[in-house]
């Protein structure tokens, strides 16, 4: 089987990023982003979604984090489109639903090139630390649309912000892994009806 790699550089007056992605490989990630709460945040979807991620990323951060996060989607966008290639033999949809502590997250995904995000996660705070939440849906809104999925991503119960965020990023890693998970029934062909992803 051919790995699935992607190696991303995105340079603009506002952010440089450098990431690689490697979807076959369970080894430990590295993520410095200059957001520590978004190092973690990555570090855990690479872990429970057991991808590898090497990203180097740096932004005009003294203005706000807008910017850094929003590239930083575009930039994992990219990368799973560029590392699924032809799509020829994945299983395509992916669910999981995570628990941390009170917090109970779903996020389903479907890898249609179809963009589309419907984000029903609603912070009783605006910030966890310094960083500002309502930054976590334009991360995700970056990814979908330049991944070309489906996600849907639920709070279904839970109020302490970092466990929030902390369960959609894990449930959002477990679900793509599943997504992207190659069905040997397939038989490397597209998993559509259409014949066309």
């Amino acid at each position: 089987m051919t790995t699935r790699e992607a190696s991303i550089e995105r340079k603009t007056r506002e952010t440089e990023i450098s990431l690689k992605l490697n979807l076959d490989s369970a080894d430990p990630s590295t993520v410095d982003t200059g957001i520590p709460f978004m190092n973690h945040m990555l570090d855990l979807m690479a872990a429970h979604g057991f991808m590898r991620l090497v990203l180097k990323g740096r932004g005009d951060t003294e203005i706000d984090d807008h910017h850094t996060v929003e590239d930083l989607g575009i930039c994992l966008g990219l990368a799973l489109k560029q590392a699924l290639g032809k799509k020829e033999g994945i299983s395509r949809y992916g669910e999981a639903t995570i628990p941390m502590d009170e917090t109970l997250a779903r996020v389903v995904l479907d890898i249609s090139n179809r963009p589309f995000l419907a984000y029903r996660v609603n912070f009783k705070k605006s910030t966890t630390g310094s960083f500002d939440l309502g930054l976590i849906k334009e991360f995700f809104r970056a990814l979908t649309f330049n991944a070309g999925i489906t996600l849907h991503i639920d709070l279904l119960s839970g109020e302490e912000p970092h466990h929030i965020s902390e369960a959609v990023f894990k449930a959002f890693g477990k679900a793509l892994d599943r997504a992207t998970r190659l069905e040997s029934r397939l038989k490397g062909k597209l998993p559509s009806t259409k014949g066309l992803l």
